[in-house]
């Protein structure tokens, strides 16, 4: 069985990391996985939306399977502009499509990160965050230092980073890491809904919406108004637009196909 399965329905792909013996940690085998997995998730139209989750009721990831993982022989130049197989296990997830953590247990170190670098995140309720690295002598290295402080605030994510202690459930919500809490058994459900719901929307309109909240965060206020408005005018006579509005008025589903 593939540590990384893939499943598409609806447009809305399922993306499981599946090493429940293991906690989901990431070994070099799952690692190449998870990089082909991206590829997919960046080139193929019929994909809309994608949730991540783990197998299992115990961890969403707990980063890298450290007793398979050796240090890395390669030169500190390799991993910044070669493409070495033990590059981060969110190297070129990069995507316009929406994408969803259901986190459904401990979620540390890459782990985290990965929950990170989704656009909503949601929780089980046993489950824990953690970026420990300090403890072992390291640090974050997917995004941890750069996002967290972004997401929920200098002071919630310094707590975090510098002791490496673990944030259950109930306080991961309190400081806006996770959108909702909920039971086990209703967590994928959940990110299933939401996703089926991203999915039924205009592909073109989402995918920009997503492209300008993240360009937006690092322009100033009006230079981000300005390029919102260039894609509000880029999709003004797209079909789906036409298609929308049409629907809207003979009381219909619209049938929207991202042109």
């Amino acid at each position: 069985m593939a540590t990384v399965e893939i499943t598409l329905k609806d447009h809305v792909a399922t993306v499981t990391l599946n090493r429940p013996e293991a906690m989901n940690s990431v070994d070099p085998e799952m690692r190449a996985l998870l990089h082909s997995c991206w590829d997919r998730l960046h080139d193929d139209d019929e994909i809309r939306v994608v949730i991540v989750t783990g197998a299992g009721t115990r961890a969403f990831c707990t980063g890298s399977d450290l007793k398979k993982t050796l240090p890395s022989q390669n030169s500190a130049a390799q991993p910044q502009f070669g493409n070495p197989a033990g590059a981060s296990l969110i190297a070129n997830l990069s995507t316009d499509k929406p994408m969803i953590a259901a986190i459904n247990g401990f979620a540390m170190g890459g782990g985290m990160e990965l929950a990170l670098a989704c656009d909503i995140r949601i929780c089980s309720e046993n489950a824990e965050f953690a970026l420990p690295e300090v403890k072992v002598g390291s640090m974050p290295g997917a995004g941890g230092t750069v996002r967290l402080p972004r997401f929920i605030g200098r002071s919630d994510a310094m707590l975090m980073l510098l002791t490496g202690n673990r944030s259950n459930a109930a306080e991961a919500l309190r400081i806006g890491l996770v959108s909702k809490v909920l039971p086990q058994a209703e967590l994928l459900a959940e990110a299933e809904a939401i996703a089926q719901t991203i999915a039924a929307n205009a592909p073109l309109s989402v995918r920009a919406v997503k492209r300008m909240v993240l360009k937006g965060e690092d322009m100033p206020l009006e230079q981000a108004i300005e390029a919102e408005r260039l894609a509000f005018g880029l999709l003004y006579s797209s079909e789906d637009r036409i298609e929308g509005r049409l629907a809207f008025a003979e009381k219909r589903k619209p049938q929207f196909k991202g042109r």
